[in-house]
């Protein structure tokens, strides 16, 4: 399951898949860049879990959590990193624009790339991307953020037909707005003045994994965002 940074508390959406996926049976791994955040989750969940503590968007990076993952022997891999940013692109630094791309684009393709050869080798696999609702329908405030998962959307359709020969499954999950602390107040401002629908995390998590073991490789949550996208 790789993050890069879980939210604290309960309410992110790295901690409720995690705590899901646990509830479910499975082993996990979690990966992400905060070592205390990561261990806060992995105290919390109901079955013993192993961490690695990795920047995803570095090279050595993505380098160490393939490596923590084949000896782990994982057979899925959740794709969850994600960084947002609200405002106008002309006034952003191009810094933030920047870790945008490569948080939510770069770093799912990279480790996925980096983990395909020993997925393609499990007897069945699957790659999870969570991707958002401005993948296809990209919103103003959010040019950089709407681009990325655009993208990954893109890149899970162009992988699964790339894979459709073997025996892994590439799934794209598509949330609307979720409630969790990585909304800046500016951007819960925003929901509240158009009244956006937002799900909790622990809901888009459950619908996630039910995703996951119905093997729905394209899965759009919320409606009327859902018949929108």
């Amino acid at each position: 399951l790789a993050a890069n940074g879980f939210e604290a508390g309960n309410v992110g959406l790295g901690h409720e898949l995690a705590s899901q996926l646990s509830t479910a049976g499975a082993a996990l791994l979690l990966a992400g860049r905060d070592e205390r955040r990561l261990n806060e989750v992995r105290a919390a969940l109901p079955e013993e879990a192993a961490v690695v503590v990795a920047d995803l968007t570095s090279t050595d990076g993505i380098a160490r959590t393939a490596r923590a993952a084949e000896q782990f022997r994982a057979n899925v891999l959740i794709n969850n990193a994600g960084a947002g940013a609200f405002g106008l692109l002309e006034n952003q630094p191009w810094a933030t624009v920047e870790q945008v791309l490569a948080t939510s684009l770069e770093a799912p393709i990279h480790l996925t790339h980096a983990l395909l050869p020993w997925l393609r080798a499990q007897p069945q696999a699957a790659i999870v991307n969570i991707g958002s609702t401005f993948g296809s329908i990209p919103f103003a405030g959010f040019a950089a953020y709407s681009a990325a998962k655009a993208g990954l959307r893109g890149f899970s359709q162009a992988l699964r037909r790339e894979l459709a020969d073997t025996l892994v499954s590439v799934i794209h999950i598509s949330p609307r707005a979720i409630d969790t602390p990585m909304n800046s107040e500016a951007v819960n401002c925003l929901n509240r003045e158009l009244d956006t629908p937002s799900d909790s995390a622990e809901t888009v998590a459950r619908q996630s994994v039910a995703a996951l073991s119905r093997n729905d490789t394209e899965r759009h949550l919320g409606f009327p965002e859902r018949l929108f996208a």
